[in-house]
């Protein structure tokens, strides 16, 4: 028993736990391993998607010992989501909100899932459901402007992005996004304005500079496009589409 009480507390503090936690989880995991909550305390502990491999295997244990756990459910479905096993994921997340159906959370990372998976449709109703229950979540409304994005309805994906930034205005990719979304409907300038927005908040993102770049050579304001993309080499130099801006200009990168 001692042994293997070391042996748990050494992986977890090797793969750069917080060892109090862990410890204190570890030992409830020895003295009961019949007791399902222990073993997703110490999931709970041990994963930082460290090893999902391990966390996989213990909620297994924990789903076994109570079949009707909707936490260990959720937590093994974000386990597979990072694995990117995503029908696994989408399976457990669909059990959790079987069993706790007003949990925003497990609408909102099966959302994710379908989203990943290309299923945006089915995204969307999990981003819905998932407002509907927690309508503060600028995340919901950011991934669900997202999907609508990616099926083209780029109305729909502002709104989204503008209600997310309401909610987070320090949120640079909702400002990309949007300024994307306004460059598809060929709205320049606020475009521009949103990219502007983004850099004030994270002024080293290479795509970002490039982004607005481009919408700049869009407007036929060649000195402002150069210096994005200049700004973006200078970020990364490897950037293949700043260089190719530069290149269609005229100037050398």
């Amino acid at each position: 028993m001692v042994i293997e009480l070391w042996m748990l507390l050494w992986i977890a503090t090797d793969a750069g736990r917080e060892p109090r936690i862990v410890a204190e989880d570890t030992k409830a995991v020895v003295l009961n391993k019949n007791d399902a909550y222990a073993h997703i305390d110490w999931d709970n502990a041990y994963n930082d998607r460290v090893d999902v491999d391990r966390t996989s295997i213990d909620l297994d244990r924990a789903i076994a010992l109570n079949p009707n756990d909707a936490q260990a459910y959720f937590d093994r479905g974000a386990a597979y989501d990072d694995k990117g096993e995503y029908d696994l994921a989408i399976a457990d997340y669909t059990k959790a909100i079987a069993l706790n159906p007003n949990d925003a959370y497990a609408y909102y990372n099966r959302g994710n899932a379908y989203g990943d998976k290309g299923r945006y449709d089915l995204a969307i109703a999990d981003y819905t459901k998932a407002i509907a229950l927690n309508p503060d979540d600028a995340y919901a409304y950011y991934n669900r402007g997202n999907a609508y994005d990616g099926k083209g309805e780029c109305d729909l994906a502002i709104a989204d992005f503008t209600k997310a930034v309401a909610l987070n205005p320090n949120d640079a990719s909702a400002y990309y996004n949007r300024g994307n979304a306004y460059d598809e409907k060929g709205k320049y300038d606020l475009a521009i304005s949103d990219y502007t927005k983004a850099i004030a908040i994270d002024p080293n993102d290479a795509a970002t500079y490039n982004n607005r770049g481009l919408t700049y050579e869009k407007k036929g304001d060649k000195e402002q496009a150069i210096a994005d993309f200049r700004k973006t080499l200078e970020i990364d130099p490897s950037h293949l589409y700043a260089k190719e801006g530069l290149e269609i200009l005229g100037v050398m990168p």
